[in-house]
């Protein structure tokens, strides 16, 4: 496994090369990141594991300078698992001059959800994200579904630029739990830990209301929320959205209706999203409906 710093380097060692698989990271490595690049494996060689924490996607008073940064480790994780390269670049290499040109992302896409909370985050993945496209030249490139909405950001960022990259998807990876892997769950106490399962635990019983044919959304979304307040959360936001674009789905009737056919009515295919701090950590996750 080689470690590249350098654009040019990278460059020169991917030339040539047709089925170049990418798995962009921020580093910390867990099992999630992990589970990506032996993805990546089967679909392609070489296989790069890019690391690199990215200041255009933290806003002032978030969490750039003390995020954990553990590249030995993430070294040695990396090539347990068969990845070829790690570009790892610093700022300097990635942003020579002030970045003035940026990907700005689409009006009730980019800018609801985490975009709403998190003003300017995903005009600085999709920026990084197509630079590092732009180094790598992969073929393929892996994102987890942990992070539902920036995977759907990314992809139609790729059609609408004719960028010659495909996108895969990861499944998420959960702890014993349920609690999503993450590399902040490393912030939380001993105490926090053991409660930052209830999140998935909280929207799950959120799906199961929809599963079970109950159709109106904002309830189901509104007594979720309040259960995270009632055990101490901060929640930004409990959503059920349309899996194909994240806008807020009708309302179907209820459980037992039928369309003019008399066929059961049914929802579109949807997700339901979760963000929320405990402590000082902010968490987040997802759930698609079946």
């Amino acid at each position: 496994m080689e470690v590249i710093n350098r654009i040019d380097a990278l460059r020169e060692r991917l030339r040539g090369c047709a089925g170049t698989a990418l798995v962009p990271t921020m580093g910390n490595l867990h099992e999630g990141h992990l589970s990506l690049v032996r993805q990546a494996v089967e679909r392609g060689r070489p296989v790069v594991a890019s690391i690199f924490v990215n200041r255009l996607q933290f806003a002032p008073h978030e969490d750039f300078d003390t995020y954990p940064r553990t590249f030995e480790e993430d070294c040695e994780k990396l090539a347990k698992v068969g990845c070829d390269v790690i570009f790892a670049p610093d700022d300097g290499e990635m942003y020579p001059e002030p970045q003035a040109y940026r990907v700005q992302t689409p009006a009730g896409l980019g800018d609801i959800l985490e975009g709403e909370f998190r003003p300017g985050f995903f005009e600085g993945v999709c920026t990084v994200v197509l630079k590092l496209f732009n180094c790598v030249a992969p073929h393929t490139a892996i994102f987890g579904k942990k992070d539902y909405q920036q995977l759907m950001i990314v992809r139609r960022m790729v059609r609408q630029l004719n960028l010659p990259v495909r996108i895969e998807a990861g499944e998420i990876v959960r702890e014993r739990d349920g609690l999503a892997m993450s590399s902040r769950n490393r912030y939380l106490g001993r105490e926090e830990r053991s409660e930052a399962a209830h999140l998935h635990k909280v929207l799950s019983a959120a799906v199961e209301r929809v599963q079970a044919g109950e159709r109106d959304f904002a309830a189901i979304e509104a007594a979720a929320m309040a259960t995270l307040v009632e055990r101490g959360w901060e929640p930004d936001y409990i959503a059920i959205r349309r899996r194909d674009d994240l806008s807020v789905p009708d309302e179907a009737g209820p459980a037992g209706s039928a369309d003019e056919a008399g066929a059961p009515a049914l929802p579109p295919p949807l997700v339901a999203l979760a963000a929320a701090k405990l402590g000082s950590t902010r968490l987040i996750d997802n759930i698609e409906i079946d």
